[in-house]
């Protein structure tokens, strides 16, 4: 949630800045602001709104300077305005920070300052950092930021300014991402990579209760101690155009058209001559052969991405496995212990609730095994063995690539399971392995349909309900399916077991409504097509995807048909998913919606 940047250099601080925030944007935001250091002065310019209102307010005023802090807001304390947007300043003017987290002792602080005649503009937690920072001030700002955040409870990462000192600029983090940026004679912060990119590719990734002292020509880093702490740079090596259109209108269409590479770019390096290695994996075959059971936690895309991966474990590895919520999880004091295995899922490797649950079940002697996107997150330095998807950015809030990526992880893992658990034979194993390979191929075809789901879509935007059903891993499927046309179109829609259809949800069909329905899974098949009637029956549309193999006999209740390449039924769901989401892309681009950016929404979720 939110976007940081910060620079200190030799170049004007206003254009850095604006460049970072648009570069985060995708992270979701309702307003935006910065803070540029001109002699002896804080210069603040902030705004309600899109980064285009600041942009227009920053025409209107001279302000120089070459250090400086910028932030795009995601409410949470507060309403979208431009008193609660960042950065806020010290009582006495000097201080201005930006912060990203949630302070959940911020009240007792508020009350504390009031006592001491401090005054309050906004309804923000971030405020009273600002004004404890100038308290705790003695003329070392480090040191008042190292007193200040030993004093603070909650999640943070924070750019702290000073009048007084006007050659550096304080950093820290807690919970919540923040990366330091090298380059010659110039330093940056930012939440991520991107906002860096144009200008180095050398970073220093913080951890928890860090503080970084940041000047144009050094930076130093300290626990909240003060001691030293001594950090390897990181190369980014990700080609610059990764975070780019590249002549794509939006940044998601662009990764759903990446999804080939990006399943491959997992899958491919890990399978060496018929066997599949996973890259720095030390979890040992008895471990598994001793498994009791396996935890799979997750939010939002990646928690769909582990209710598959529930079935493909329990599937192939024969370990009981259990899909969970990681909010859920971690505040209802889960029974776990050394015989199990914990796979955490992410994208960012920085979901808060996430990395909050993986520390819990760790707490309670678990193994735990992180698939992440993002190489050096928080997550994946935590974690006792790590599956980097390699999709490479995902800038498009609504997650598409990611999850294509992550099941391809899920899938590798669970078969890996299998085959040192001795469950597979030769042949299965192999026919395994050639569906993998072939997996990028499949979803490119796919794509050479996109025309005719884009038409279903121009057919069906205007709908106010939409149902997604399915059976087995054709459920699983139809969740995802279900959450992104919600995030991008705003159509309310739902997602049910298609057995469940006659305790209750058959209510709600009636004539016209649009029912889209997954038949991948072939012992379900006959099933399937029994829902389809029903729904039928009482005036529904259906929308079907189905194996080219079935498509004919599909084609003859449903009003429209997908078909995907012909696939064993525990491997569809890689596939399955692309055309629901060219389906959900397409109904929100007619709507005139704004596809990267849906209201209320932020990429990476860092706050409760």
């Amino acid at each position: 949630m939110c976007g940081i940047v910060g620079y200190i250099g030799n170049r004007d601080a206003k254009p850095v800045l604006m460049e970072g925030l648009k570069k985060l944007e995708y992270r979701g935001y309702d307003s935006a602001g910065v803070a540029i250091l001109s002699t002896d002065t804080i210069n603040i310019v902030k705004s309600k709104g899109r980064l285009g209102v600041l942009e227009e307010k920053l025409c209107n005023v001279d302000i120089e300077g070459t250090m400086g802090i910028g932030h795009t807001r995601w409410a949470t304390h507060g309403e979208p305005s431009d008193l609660n947007s960042h950065p806020h300043v010290s009582k006495n003017g000097k201080i201005a920070i930006v912060h990203n987290g949630i302070i959940e002792n911020y009240i007792q602080i508020k009350d504390f300052l009031s006592e001491k005649g401090y005054c309050f503009s906004s309804e923000t937690d971030t405020e009273v950092i600002a004004h404890l920072i100038e308290y705790n001030y003695e003329g070392n700002l480090v040191k008042a930021v190292l007193k200040t955040l030993n004093e603070l409870e909650g999640a943070y990462a924070l750019g702290v300014l000073s009048v007084d000192n006007p050659d550096m600029f304080v950093a820290a983090k807690k919970d919540s991402p923040l990366i330091v940026g090298l380059g010659e004679n110039e330093n940056f912060i930012a939440s991520d990579i991107p906002a860096i990119l144009p200008y180095t590719r050398e970073v220093l990734i913080l951890e928890d209760k860090e503080v970084a002292c940041i000047s144009g020509g050094k930076v130093e880093i300290y626990n909240l101690l003060g001691e030293r702490q001594r950090r390897e740079i990181f190369h980014v090596d990700w080609d610059v155009c990764a975070s780019e259109k590249n002549g794509f209108e939006h940044f998601m269409i662009k990764e759903i058209f990446e999804e080939p590479s990006a399943v491959k770019a997992t899958i491919s390096p890990r399978i060496r001559g018929r066997e599949i290695v996973l890259d720095n994996f030390t979890i040992t075959d008895e471990m598994i052969k001793n498994c009791e059971k396996i935890h799979i936690i997750a939010c939002g895309t990646a928690y769909h991405a582990g209710v598959v991966g529930k079935y493909a474990i329990e599937k192939l590895a024969r370990i009981p496995a259990e899909a969970e919520v990681a909010s859920e999880f971690r505040y209802r004091d889960p029974i776990v212990n050394e015989k199990h295995l914990t796979i955490v899922i992410s994208q960012s490797g920085e979901t808060i609730d996430t990395l909050m649950a993986m520390r819990e079940a760790k707490r309670k002697g678990s193994r735990t095994l992180a698939i992440v996107n993002v190489v050096g997150s928080s997550i994946a330095r935590e974690a006792d063995d790590v599956l980097y998807t390699w999709a490479g950015p995902e800038i498009a809030v609504a997650s598409t690539k990611a999850y294509n990526t992550q099941l391809s992880a899920l899938y590798l893992a669970a078969l890996s399971f299998a085959r040192r658990k001795g469950l597979l034979d030769e042949k299965e194993y192999n026919s395994y392995i050639n569906q993998l390979q072939q997996m990028p191929e499949m979803i490119s075809s796919i794509l050479g349909e996109r025309e005719k789901i884009q038409k279903f879509a121009s057919e069906h935007f205007n709908a106010k309900s939409i149902f997604y059903i399915g059976r087995g891993l054709d459920f699983a499927l139809s969740m995802e399916g279900s959450l992104k046309l919600k995030e991008i179109s705003y159509i309310h829609s739902e997602a049910y077991a298609g057995g469940e259809l006659k305790h209750g949800t058959i209510a709600l069909i009636e004539e016209g409504t649009l029912v889209v329905c997954s038949l991948t899974q072939e012992q379900l098949f006959e099933k399937m097509i029994g829902n389809i009637r029903e729904v039928k029956a009482r005036g529904a549309v259906v929308l079907a995807v189905a194996h080219e193999k079935n498509t004919e006999k599909v084609a003859k209740i449903a009003d429209s048909v997908i078909s995907i390449p012909d696939t064993d039924s525990i491997l569809a769901p890689i596939a399955a998913i692309t055309p629901m989401q060219l389906f959900a892309y397409y109904v929100a681009v007619i709507k005139g919606n704004d596809v990267d950016k849906p209201r209320n929404l932020a990429k990476s979720v860092t706050v409760e």
